[in-house]
């Protein structure tokens, strides 16, 4: 399995975002008094057979990436994503 960085989708390299954030309050004033907030991405932990490979990987991965390889086949995206 390849090293990558915290926080990051093995297959489509989704990171967290830093956006604002923001209350109703803000709406009744001029400022947004909230600050940053950082999104994290939905990442997790799965474990996946690979009947072509006969055997199984654990991958970081985002709840989109698993939708994807559900569609596509786990083979082949993870092929693509260059994690094979």
């Amino acid at each position: 399995m390849h090293d990558i960085m915290a926080r990051e989708c093995a297959i489509t390299g989704k990171k967290s975002q830093v956006g604002g954030r923001y209350s109703n309050r803000t709406r009744a004033t001029q400022f947004n008094s909230g600050g940053k907030k950082r999104r994290f991405v939905n990442l997790q932990k799965k474990t996946i057979f690979i009947p072509e490979l006969a055997k199984s990987i654990t991958v970081k991965v985002s709840t989109k990436a698993l939708r994807t390889m559900n569609k596509n086949g786990a083979y082949k995206t993870l092929k693509k994503a260059g994690l094979l």
